[in-house]
């Protein structure tokens, strides 16, 4: 089944985001331009998730990846909520103390997010009222802790994480009347997925990571050159801090049974996940749970007790947090699930925006010629001004991206037989190639960045 160029294009382009910050009287106070997002579905339905917002209180920016297992509704959850639990851990005690006021007086509350969404982005409405009221206790905690200024980003981050997974495993330990909303937990609870959170305010960039989504900078180096930095470790079996983390965390006895064939007792390939609470509850509380639950075989939900399942939790949803402060050269901040680093190099993104935004900024580049020239070296030409003719297209770089990472032959360049071959896998097989991908990538404003430091020295 061949698919046309202009078909590849619709199916490439259907889940793509852009958004650019808007100037305020011709002055961008904030340090990011815009940014761009699209993500390809593997599973059926697509099991990542993505959000960007706005965080209304502190100004700052975030974005975040979420890749789901075992189903989508962890990654769902989670996509919807972490955000505003991130945002609520960052507000002083005033605006906290107003939050609840108007809660109690039934008035309209502040809002906490503007949101910049993709119409295709779903949401689950009918527990939206649910989720707000455990909002609203964690909040109630944050007032009872009794600290004036709230939280550094850093704390606020990890606190954020962890209290999420907290309340999606007591969420399905709550006795529920309503079958949907308990139906619903449960599938929260027992799918997982990984996370990472880009937070944004001026100069200070933050990100939290949990699990083996990735965050990486592009910088352009004063020679002229680009170079990478990664701001996250993936955490899975590969990472010797992870291992050593899990020895740390059980007894010695259990020391081979932890990572098995390069998996978490042999299960999970991530070695931290929100949900997932069949590697953190006692197998007395899973039988209880499952026990006392309608139908659990409709609901998909994945039931395994490892053979070597002795002293849970196994997984935490405890994000590493990095700190970056923003430079001039710093041009762009990648964000993506696993399914782009499996496909692509760190190195190999940032060169492909590098180069996608200097075509952008050239529309035309035109072809140079070494001598002296050969048939190879005028069929590679050719091959190039082919792709670019129609890779050059792609006016959003997550796009960009995809289309490389899925159909790039031995040499780096886009094969359009390959990519329309990847596009048409069975449903049976297509995983066996590709997994889910979804990628957003955050343009920084150098002017900003450099008036920063101007009016700081």
């Amino acid at each position: 089944f061949q698919l046309s160029p202009s078909q590849i294009n619709d199916i490439l382009r259907a889940g793509e985001l852009s958004h650019k910050i808007l100037d305020l009287n011709g002055k961008n106070v904030n340090s990011v331009l815009r940014f761009e997002s699209n993500q390809l579905a593997s599973n059926t339905p697509i099991e990542d998730r993505r959000s960007a917002a706005t965080c209304l209180q502190t100004k700052g920016m975030m974005f975040g990846v979420f890749d789901g297992h075992a189903g989508s509704a962890c990654a769902q959850a989670v996509s919807e909520r972490l955000l505003h639990y991130i945002a609520v851990s960052l507000m002083s005690r005033q605006t906290l103390e107003e939050i609840e006021l108007a809660v109690e007086c039934m008035k309209p509350v502040l809002p906490i997010l503007q949101w910049h969404k993709h119409p295709n982005d779903v949401e689950y409405r009918e527990i939206t009222s649910q989720y707000f009221e455990n909002l609203r206790v964690y909040w109630q905690h944050l007032l009872d802790l009794d600290t004036e200024a709230g939280f550094g980003l850093e704390e606020a981050m990890i606190c954020a994480f962890k209290r999420l997974d907290s309340d999606i495993s007591l969420e399905v330990q709550a006795p529920q009347e309503n079958e949907l909303m308990r139906n619903i937990a449960l599938q929260v609870a027992f799918s997982g997925a990984t996370a990472c959170v880009a937070h944004v305010d001026g100069v200070h960039l933050h990100v939290a990571n949990t699990g083996d989504c990735r965050a990486i900078l592009g910088v352009h180096e004063e020679d002229g050159t680009w170079s990478t930095l990664p701001l996250t470790r993936d955490h899975n079996a590969f990472d010797e801090f992870e291992i050593r983390r899990l020895k740390r965390e059980h007894p010695r006895s259990e020391e081979k049974t932890l990572v098995v064939n390069d998996r978490l007792l042999g299960i999970l390939m991530p070695s931290r996940a929100f949900g997932d609470v069949q590697l953190k509850w006692s197998k007395e509380l899973q039988h209880n749970v499952l026990e006392n639950s309608c139908d659990v075989e409709a609901l998909n939900i994945y039931q395994y007790v490892p053979p070597n399942y002795h002293t849970p939790p196994y997984l935490t949803a405890e994000p590493e947090v990095t700190y970056h402060k923003l430079r001039s050269k710093d041009k762009f901040l990648v964000i993506a699930s696993d399914g782009l680093w499996e496909m692509l190099s760190n190195e190999k993104v940032v060169k492909l925006v590098a180069g996608h935004l200097t075509e952008l900024n050239v529309q035309k580049p035109q072809l140079a010629f070494e001598k002296p020239v050969n048939l190879s070296y005028m069929h590679s030409l050719l091959l190039q001004r082919k792709n670019r003719g129609i890779a050059s297209l792609d006016q959003n770089i997550a796009t960009h991206l995809i289309r490389h990472a899925i159909g790039s032959n031995e040499y780096g360049e886009v094969d359009q037989e390959k990519l329309a071959a990847m596009l048409t896998l069975p449903e049976d097989l297509v995983r066996m190639y590709r997994d889910d991908i979804t990628v957003t990538v955050v343009y920084f404003n150098s002017e900003t960045i450099e008036n920063y430091y101007r009016n700081n020295e």
